[in-house]
């Protein structure tokens, strides 16, 4: 039986050095592109990179359009914005195209009685937080499989887990601060299932402003009882690393299919609900649905529900991702977005709130409090937000009323708020959510869409000739366009 050794560090890319002089930044960018799919899409070495970049037909640019794929990106082979900052994420460095298969049954342990040994400690957290995210890390896994894990603190252990810097026997030694994070190796023999930490990281017990160990470490472990990468966002073993609050994370039901088609179930335990499908996975064709906030995006509309959003190209291919799988910063769900082209900057909004990303970034300072908008401080939440790039004023909506900000002039417009139906005649309900596409601003309350016309600045008409059109919704022919969703296209 051949045995795989799996290599699994969390790494944000490390750029290549070269000893020529300083590159530009497109040759960095094409250098960065060029050892990242050689490290996680078997792209063999390339003698002339930049003439790679230039044809078509190259081996790079077939394992970038694969890459691209994997990750729900436009698939075009080319070097974008958006491809670059995915390269650059912090990651697992199994590679996403492997010889083995994740769930083939091997490699696997032999016993369901598996013993782990702490070796050491980082001097970021508390022996006692240390000792509790191990031990919460691997419970992930014993919850839903016959695998036991046991302490032991001297000998060797199935898993030995330990912190370390630099060069520290395996081979594969650690690069410092912001580059490979850990490291952890299959079932097999001798080092098979350790797992490494790069002590020159900082770890956390639970917040967002470092590496929450346990994220971390349950990653490693499925890596270490057998487990590869999966291609579902927002999966635990999803390449990419990504910060979510500990305290609420339940095993999402792709990573129990895989290590359950390993090890089988825990018979022992009744399912629960606090495993389901990664984070209750919204339908588009559910005629119920009811959206939490959409925007454009560059030359992509984005639709919001619950933790997930939906992509619409301007090819009308459209796709579905979490939230957390681009934003790691971001809330798990929100209630309002818009982008303003201008200042090149994502606004969410979740209760009283905002984050502003520039790409997939959170912008310094932020989250920042409603309050910084200018809204009252009674203000508990935006339902909606639209921004017009041509007056350069976003509408705030909120229950019934809306507000009018400056963003040149960082201030609300003063005879605000206003109610919803005096601004757009017809609208009676909440807004829900709102953007603005070919001049037109739509509308969202509850399952139904409204169509508004622009007549100069902030003064809106509706548009049409007052009757429902569910036969032919031709405002979600420039929004959704998930062929099968039920919502109510009302023209006034």
């Amino acid at each position: 039986m051949r045995i795989h050794s799996q290599l699994c560090f969390l790494a944000s890319l490390v750029l290549v050095i070269y000893t020529a002089p300083i590159l530009k930044s497109a040759d960095k960018d094409e250098a960065t592109a060029e050892h990242y799919l050689q490290s996680f899409y078997n792209l063999t070495d390339i003698t002339n990179e930049k003439t790679a970049f230039q044809r078509e037909a190259s081996p790079l640019i077939e394992k970038m359009k694969g890459m691209q794929k994997f990750f729900g990106l436009k698939v075009t082979g080319k070097l974008d914005r958006e491809t670059l900052e995915v390269m650059k994420k912090p990651r697992c460095g199994v590679p996403d195209v492997a010889a083995y298969s994740t769930f083939g049954g091997k490699p696997k342990w032999q016993t369901n009685r598996l013993t782990y040994r702490i070796v050491n400690y980082t001097p970021d957290m508390s022996t006692a937080e240390v000792d509790q995210s191990i031990s919460k890390a691997l419970q992930v896994w014993a919850d839903v499989t016959p695998l036991r894990f046991i302490r032991i603190n001297k000998g060797i252990a199935d898993i030995m887990i330990s912190f370390a810097k630099r060069y520290h026997g395996d081979a594969s030694p650690f690069d410092g601060p912001q580059g490979i994070l850990a490291h952890a190796f299959s079932p097999s023999p001798g080092i098979g299932g350790d797992a490494h930490f790069d002590d020159d990281e900082f770890f956390t017990f639970c917040s967002s402003k470092g590496l929450v160990l346990f994220l971390v470490a349950a990653h490693e472990f499925g890596h270490s009882l057998g487990l590869s990468h999966s291609d579902v966002p927002g999966a635990l073993m999803f390449p990419t690393y990504s910060f979510t609050d500990p305290d609420r994370f339940s095993l999402p039901s792709d990573d129990i299919r895989g290590i359950q088609s390993l090890y089988g179930p825990n018979r022992d335990m009744t399912p629960t609900q606090t495993h389901q499908e990664v984070q209750a996975t919204p339908k588009a064709c559910d005629p119920n649905v009811i959206l939490d906030a959409d925007t454009t995006l560059t030359d992509e509309t984005m639709f919001f529900k619950d933790g997930f959003f939906w992509r619409r190209s301007p090819n009308k291919t459209v796709t579905q991702h979490q939230i957390k799988s681009f934003w790691a910063s971001a809330p798990d769900n929100i209630d309002a977005a818009y982008e303003d082209p201008v200042q090149d900057k994502l606004f969410l909004f979740k209760g009283r709130q905002v984050w502003a990303f520039n790409g997939i970034n959170l912008e310094r300072g932020y989250p920042k409090t409603l309050i910084s908008f200018g809204l009252p401080a009674s203000v508990r939440e935006v339902s909606a937000a639209v921004h017009d790039k041509n007056s350069g004023k976003t509408l705030l909506f909120v229950d019934k009323v809306y507000y009018s900000y400056d963003e040149r002039a960082k201030k609300m417009d003063r005879g605000y708020p206003q109610r919803v139906e005096s601004g757009f005649p017809g609208l009676t309900g909440e807004v829900t959510a709102a953007h603005m596409s070919n001049g037109y601003i739509y509308l969202y309350s509850g399952r139904n869409v409204y169509e508004f016309g622009y007549i100069g600045g902030a003064s809106l008409v509706c548009v049409g000739g007052g009757h429902p059109l569910a036969d032919e919704p031709r405002a979600l022919f420039y929004m959704f366009c998930i062929l099968c969703i039920s919502v109510t296209h009302i023209l006034h």
